[in-house]
């Protein structure tokens, strides 16, 4: 029998009023792809962090290439053979692509310790780049990158180590079709040099693609390891989740609702936003889809006001209004779930009960300007209590929740708000099965509610299983709309292929 590259037994961490692990185990051979699955707060990513060495393991042995090894940080990780991209991005904004790739392994100018080799840099990133099929920009700041491009820098960075094990939590989250299959297409060439690659994700369906074993978590434990070829997906869920999980569809009505919530007429910012318009009923799930890049984050943070339009005008109940930062669009019952919820839709630093609060806090300020605590606490019991988030209390920071927990924190922020018009970025991204079927339970509801709802998402199943109209973007233009009956998978990508809307 192949010796396997690492072996993990009797894993226990535990944080502030959480055990995050115990007893878990967890192996990995040469030249496979072991996919690690589970809920969110299942432990996954917390075992994979004391592996790559962000953690330290409070109890348990890691056996590494046959020998026992202490990984007490990420570079001793990283010069053992150990890499980790991260579902959370982690590049610094400031730098360029290929300064964050290689931070404190640039080359020197002349032999000069002092002087960086810019020019060597670049072409140092643009060659992984090509090898990896990646169309990158090695000189671009990181920051001004779409999360979709972060990640795939992550990725190459990662892949610049030549590790002997690479663990990618989440990488598909934010990725195109497109992008996925070239990735697949490197873990693919990784596992025929003999690398060892754990895949961490919650969709499901990519097991079967790029897969040879599943190991399954629940609540911080090992529950089973199976082989893919074997692997049923129910039989998956059902060792995730411990229930049976029903996906919501999408409640349409016979008829529209003629009340026009949101109206957007001919949008225009620079090349990222271009003549864009569209409407939003009540009760309706707009779902707007298109590749990465087709503008649709940079409308939906222009209708927040988060960035300024050059042109343009924005209706609310049919009345004209401005918008000129986030306070004017909470104001006009607007509310925003960002992409990327650790960097603009969460304080990490606080608790779970100020973060549900704070897009609302004047309500809970007495005339002496003082917060009413009872209020503030029995509105975030409320949103724990009806979204299901798992937390130890509601005075547990963020930071220390899963990404799910989190993005369930934002939903929560919003609803206690009690906006309108809500708009969902990849409402679901990096969540996991169980708690995608409450969100998509979660938005039915809120339509049926009355809410006006805009939904973007690089998922087209779930476009077409929670959208009531789908609006398609290409290159910063709409370039199609189509009811839930007319909608297609054929039909959306042949829009989101268009650089012009059809006639």
């Amino acid at each position: 029998m192949t010796e396997p590259l690492v072996v993990m037994q009797g894993i226990l961490k535990d944080f502030p009023g959480v055990h995050a692990l115990v007893d878990c185990r967890f192996e990995l051979l040469p030249g496979e792809v072991h996919a690690l699955v589970g809920e969110n707060g299942a432990g996954k990513s917390t075992l994979m962090k004391i592996l790559g060495g962000v953690y330290k393991r409070d109890a348990g042995v890691i056996t590494y290439k046959g020998a026992p090894v202490e990984i007490p940080n990420v570079a001793n990780a990283q010069r053992l053979g150990i890499s980790m991209v991260h579902q959370e991005l982690n590049l610094m904004n400031h730098l360029t692509v290929a300064q964050n790739i290689f931070i404190g392994r640039e080359p020197r100018a002349h032999g000069i310790p002092l002087v960086l080799d810019e020019g060597g840099l670049n072409d140092l990133a643009a060659a992984l780049f090509e090898r990896l099929h990646l169309r990158l920009d090695p000189t671009r700041r990181a920051g001004s990158l779409t999360v979709a491009g972060q990640q795939m820098v992550e990725i190459a960075k990662a892949l610049s180590f030549n590790s002997s094990v690479l663990i990618m939590d989440e990488p598909t989250a934010a990725l195109t079709d497109t992008e996925i299959d070239e990735l697949f297409r490197i873990i693919r060439e990784l596992r025929g040099q003999g690398v060892g690659v754990v895949h961490i994700s919650h969709r499901l369906q990519e097991l079967k693609q790029i897969s040879d074993r599943i190991t399954v978590m629940r609540d911080g434990r090992y529950i089973d390891t199976i082989g893919t070829a074997d692997a049923k997906i129910e039989q998956i869920i059902s060792m995730m989740v411990g229930r049976t999980i029903f996906e919501a569809v999408p409640e349409v009505p016979e008829k529209t609702n003629p009340e026009v919530v949101l109206e957007v007429r001919n949008l225009n910012r620079g090349s990222a936003i271009r003549d864009v318009s569209f409407s939003v009923h009540r009760g309706e799930i707009v779902g707007i889809a298109g590749l990465v890049g087709a503008g649709r984050t940079e409308v939906a943070r222009a209708v927040f006001g988060a960035d300024p339009i050059d042109s343009g005008e924005i209706f609310v109940h049919g009345k004209k209004v401005k918008i000129s930062g986030p306070i004017d669009a909470v104001h006009h019952g607007i509310g925003y779930l960002s992409e990327d919820r650790k960097r603009y839709g969460l304080a990490l630093g606080l608790s779970v009960e100020t973060n549900i609060v704070m897009a609302s806090l004047k309500r809970f300020v007495s005339r002496l300007g003082i917060v009413r605590s009872a209020l503030t606490r029995s509105a975030a019991e409320l949103q724990v209590q009806n979204l299901a988030i798992k937390t130890p209390s509601l005075n547990q920071r963020v930071r220390n929740l899963s990404g799910g927990t989190q993005q369930k924190v934002v939903v929560g922020k919003w609803l206690t708000a009690d906006t309108e018009i809500l708009i969902f970025d990849e409402p679901t991204r990096g969540i996991d099965v169980g708690a995608k079927s409450e969100i998509y339970h979660l938005l039915n509801a809120l339509a049926h509610e009355g809410k006006a709802i805009v939904m973007i998402s690089s998922d087209l199943p779930e476009i077409l299983r929670m959208s009531h109209r789908v609006v398609v973007m290409c290159e910063g233009r709409v370039t199609g709309e189509l009811t839930a009956a007319e909608a297609t998978q054929e039909k959306i990508m042949t829009f989101a292929t268009q650089r012009e809307a059809a006639a």
